[in-house]
């Protein structure tokens, strides 16, 4: 019973691969590929990397933001407060 469904499924590949619907599928693909590589599109992991880089980037600039803030307040501070 088992070499019936082994046959039935060798037969049924093999009439697929010699389909037209191969052709199809192929053709597909390749017009798929064409068009996501004008669209000038990044992976995921491409993404992911550069969130992490901005997230990184906006910590700094918070940080730099509140120490400019402070040298600016002891900079408008009287000569006699420092």
């Amino acid at each position: 019973m088992n070499t019936f469904f082994a046959d039935l499924q060798n037969k049924i590949n093999q009439a697929i691969e010699q389909s037209p619907a191969k052709d199809i599928e192929k053709n597909v693909k390749a017009m798929m590929s064409q068009g996501f590589a004008k669209l000038d599109l990044v992976t995921r992991e491409e993404f992911d990397i550069q969130a992490m880089v901005l997230e990184k980037t906006r910590s700094k600039l918070e940080a730099l933001e509140i120490r400019v803030a402070a040298l600016e307040k002891q900079l408008a501070a009287p000569e006699t407060e420092k």
